[in-house]
């Protein structure tokens, strides 16, 4: 089976991935979605980093919103998951600089 090749991203998309990255905080929340391979719940992101739950959940919103996670709600509940297609392509597209 022959599949072409990803699109590159947009440059509106670089931009939102950019703006996402730039922040540490972000970073080192996607960071820690990243290192596993099950959704991560909220709550093991507030534990793990000192800001408030509506601060977590301004990041978590900015990154799904850059298509770097994606949240899944069961009840009032939310955990993460990194979406590791769109942080290669962001990384493919940065190489071609």
């Amino acid at each position: 089976m022959n599949t072409a090749p990803p699109a590159p991203m947009t440059d509106l998309q670089v931009a939102a991935i950019s703006r996402a990255l730039a922040d540490q905080r972000r970073y080192q929340i996607l960071l820690q979605i990243g290192a596993h391979p099950e959704a991560v719940p909220c709550a093991d992101l507030l534990k793990v980093h000192p800001i408030s739950a509506a601060t977590v959940s301004h990041h978590t919103k900015e990154l799904e919103r850059a298509g770097l996670i994606t949240t899944l709600r069961v009840g009032k509940f939310a955990s993460f998951r990194i979406q590791r297609e769109t942080l290669q392509a962001y990384a493919r597209q940065l190489m071609e600089i």
